[in-house]
């Protein structure tokens, strides 16, 4: 039986990058958010 080295390669399996989200994902993500806020508050949910 033969161990697998701490350090072998792992393998990619087309997850989300490491880098992080680009400046339009990010800026998009709030919008949504303020939006939603915005729609709570005129329906009276908050």
């Amino acid at each position: 039986m033969t161990a697998h080295p701490a350090t072998a390669a792992r393998a990619v399996t087309g997850g989300p990058k490491e880098d992080g989200p680009d400046l339009l994902e990010h800026v998009m993500g709030w919008v949504l958010v303020a939006v939603f806020a915005m729609l709570v508050t005129q329906l009276g949910l908050l």
